[in-house]
């Protein structure tokens, strides 16, 4: 959530950057409730004030012996206009609230402009794609010649995008999270979590799903609850409405999770195979910093996830996100792209990662503080997120990328001791 006040200071540059976003608003609509606001908080106040020197008389009155009865009456009514000023007082901040909760957050100066994904900046390239002598294909198709995914039980099970996964599918699985988790905690010193994997309304709101994305989010009928979109939602707000003491910070969280998205808005993309699912999981990496050393500390996730695509041996590329792609409550955003050569008939980069920098946007909304030694005055901390990554995509990736001409798949060597010395997955398997 962008500060009132800043935006009032700085009111042309935040019009200019919403106008990056695409993102059409009418900021009157906030400015005049805040000149509402302040004249009702100066009437008000000026009412409490004629009433509490009128009750000093009252009671003068009294004491003496005088009618105090239309002083009174007077007062009662002046009480009755402070109450019905004070409802309106309470709407009219809550439309302000409403306001800016609605406000995306501001691109900072180096994000590209554009409209959408085909103007993002390509910042670097890793490995060489693989060149094949055989026909390659999906990851779906070679999955089910396997027996490891079986996309038709999972949809009578539940309903189209959700993955069903067998034997040495389901191994894969659990040796890449596993492999993600070990990576993140052992080597770049996050510390793991198991979060819940249901939230209440007011964490959602803290990160930024709410109120905008609510149809992206599955909620639970009859509670306050959603599942899910990602572990980033609980692991930022674990510190909500807290002061850390800057001795903690960075606090640098990851965790597993399965994730829940409606895809909204997604119809017809992705139909096939584990790029766009309802249910998927991921490996979420979470820091709190300090302000100056938030960009630092980017650059440093995007790296701790890149690790992992390194370590698995699969060429990706990284983009910085134009203003016309960027996240809702991201500054700035890295996405990290996977080369899928089984996709789209000659290959694709798909996005395996976004690495963001929210500055203090959602600390704002979740109010999560840090203390300075010898400062009084706490201030907002800056939040990063960034998958590390997503496990559903990383497993296609290997199947498309290790695929043999007779079927079947390589395990990438750094795997093989999570999938108990196994290297290859065979069609009897």
């Amino acid at each position: 959530m962008l500060d009132l006040k800043y935006i009032k200071i700085n009111l042309e540059l935040v019009k200019k950057s919403m106008e990056k976003r695409k993102a059409k608003i009418d900021f009157s609509l906030l400015l005049n409730n805040d000149d509402k606001r302040k004249a009702l908080l100066l009437e008000i106040e000026d009412l409490r004030h004629k009433r509490n020197v009128v009750s000093d008389d009252i009671a003068k009155m009294k004491k003496s012996g005088k009618d105090a009865n239309p002083h009174i009456e007077q007062m009662r009514e002046v009480s009755e206009t402070i109450k019905n000023l004070d409802k309106e007082l309470s709407t009219t901040k809550e439309a302000i609230y409403n306001f800016l909760i609605s406000l995306p957050n501001i691109p900072h100066e180096d994000v590209p402009v554009g409209k959408d994904d085909t103007e993002n900046r390509l910042e670097k390239t890793h490995g060489e794609p693989k060149k094949f002598d055989f026909k390659i294909k999906p990851h779906w198709e070679i999955g089910e010649n396997l027996g490891i995914l079986d996309f038709t039980r999972a949809a009578k099970l539940t309903g189209a995008r959700f993955p069903l996964y067998f034997g040495n599918g389901a191994r894969l699985e659990r040796a890449l999270i596993n492999f993600m988790l070990d990576t993140h905690t052992s080597e770049h010193g996050y510390t793991e979590t198991l979060p819940p994997f249901i939230v209440n309304k007011t964490t959602m709101t803290g990160t930024g799903q709410l109120p905008k994305f609510e149809e992206d989010l599955f909620k639970l009928e009859g509670w306050d609850y959603y599942l899910i979109p990602t572990s980033e939602v609980p692991m930022t707000n674990i510190y909500a409405n807290e002061i850390i003491d800057e001795s903690q910070l960075p606090c640098k969280f990851t965790a597993y999770t399965p994730c829940f998205r409606s895809e909204a808005g997604s119809y017809g993309r992705d139909t096939k195979g584990l790029i766009r699912q309802h249910q998927f999981n991921k490996v979420e990496l979470v820091k709190l910093t300090t302000p100056e050393t938030s960009f630092d500390e980017l650059e440093s996730l995007l790296s701790h996830a890149e690790k992992i695509l390194q370590l698995l041996e699969l060429p990706y590329r990284v983009v910085t996100l134009c203003t016309g792609d960027l996240g809702f409550s991201a500054t700035k955003t890295f996405d990290i792209e996977v080369w899928m050569p089984g996709q789209d008939d000659g290959g694709l980069y798909r996005e395996i990662s976004s690495c963001s920098n929210c500055l203090d946007f959602q600390a704002r909304r979740a109010s999560i503080r840090f203390r300075r030694k010898g400062i009084k005055k706490p201030e907002f901390v800056h939040t990063l997120n960034g998958s590390g990554l997503a496990v559903g995509r990383t497993f296609a990736a290997i199947l498309e990328n290790y695929q043999l001409a007779d079927g079947s798949v390589i395990i990438p060597d750094v795997l093989v001791p999570y999938m108990g010395g196994l290297k290859v997955i065979n069609h009897d398997a």
